[in-house]
């Protein structure tokens, strides 16, 4: 390919090349340098390999940290949001600044190594299925949808292809929208992962800015 419409930073993160395989150690990590990253991916711009920029996982800190030196602001930061995990502060700021949140894991990556069924065992969630004839999968993305938000969805099943695509031409009321809200939110991908006393994250705190 002669370019890419978008390119990521994958995580607030550097790991030395081919060392990245968990549990890591004080050898697999490099300092990551945010403005010397950000600087390389602006001149991926500049030299027309990339459409546009942005990054992952990243949380309102660090998103303004980056903001602070960025040329080229962030078009898009893609983040883990489900009705679990609504990210309100985080979709206000990116709202506020113009990027767009990408939803990873809408559905809560359920029988991933890291995953939870919480969102797919929503008793409130099964209820508004169950009332609206529509799947908890379609409910789910249909208030991701209803956000705002880009949808990142895995499948390998047509069927349930075909079902993922089935959220327009009917929406969310106002009182369904309210009981979601209400939601207990617990952070399922915490990234256990790149916390260690060897790297540059020694608590979840630091990795994610007290916005767990």
């Amino acid at each position: 390919m002669e370019y890419v419409d978008l390119y990521l930073v994958h995580w607030p993160v550097s790991m030395k090349p081919g060392r990245y395989k968990a549990p890591f150690t004080a050898d697999d990590f490099v300092p990551f340098d945010m403005q010397a990253v950000w600087e390389a991916m602006e001149e991926c711009h500049r030299l027309g390999l990339v459409k546009s920029i942005g990054v992952c996982n990243f949380s309102c800190k660090k998103l303004q940290d980056l903001l602070s030196f960025a040329t080229i602001p962030p078009a898009v930061n893609q983040v883990e949001v489900n009705p679990v995990w609504q990210q309100r502060k985080l979709r206000e700021l990116c709202r506020e600044k113009g990027i767009q949140i990408c939803a990873y894991s809408p559905l809560g990556a359920s029988g991933t190594h890291w995953g939870s069924d919480s969102v797919m065992g929503s008793d409130i969630l099964h209820d508004i299925a169950k009332s609206k004839g529509k799947t908890v999968a379609q409910v789910c993305l249909r208030w991701v949808y209803e956000q705002g938000d880009c949808l990142i969805v895995k499948s390998f099943d047509e069927a349930r292809m075909r079902e993922n695509l089935d959220i327009v031409g009917w929406e969310l009321t106002e009182e369904e929208r309210q009981r979601i809200a209400g939601i207990p939110q617990r952070k399922i991908n915490r990234a256990l992962r790149f916390v260690s006393e060897h790297g540059p994250y020694k608590s979840l705190e630091e990795l994610w800015d007290g916005e767990i």
